[in-house]
């Protein structure tokens, strides 16, 4: 890494999909995945946030899947200057309602997108460190 990891996030909702933008900076270049998990609680660090956000119980996937966790959002790239932008259109996701990931959190960990074969990537995408993580909540 090249410092803490820091980055804003903006989700808004257009017509029947959510849109993600924002930048991660202080990143290590490569991939790094890209989460909502279930909880906005950092009382144990990013620990805490709990795991991906799955209300229907599904498998780890990548984001054009149908079979995925709600949360599963796929990696994001970071340049060889640590900055990754993200620009995300998702179907699942939702502002509204009792699927809403509104309180929840967002948060950039490794991720093998559910192919990597090991016995968690269907469950987890065989996550790594979770570098950095954020609360998603409502603002001006």
């Amino acid at each position: 890494m090249q410092g803490p990891p820091v980055g804003t996030i903006s989700f808004a909702e257009e017509n029947d999909y959510v849109v993600v933008n924002g930048t991660v900076s202080g990143l290590t270049p490569g991939k790094h995945g890209f989460h909502i998990h279930e909880f906005g609680d950092f009382t144990n660090g990013c620990t805490s946030a709990g795991g991906h956000y799955n209300p229907f119980n599904k498998e780890h996937g990548a984001p054009s899947d149908v079979n995925r966790h709600v949360g599963d959002l796929g990696n994001i790239i970071a340049r060889r200057n640590g900055r990754a932008s993200i620009a995300i259109r998702d179907h699942q996701l939702k502002l509204q309602g009792a699927y809403s990931i509104i309180g929840r959190s967002v948060v950039v960990s490794e991720d093998d997108l559910g192919l990597g074969g090991f016995p968690d990537s269907k469950t987890t995408g065989h996550a790594g460190a979770r570098y950095a993580c954020g609360v998603i909540a409502i603002s001006k």
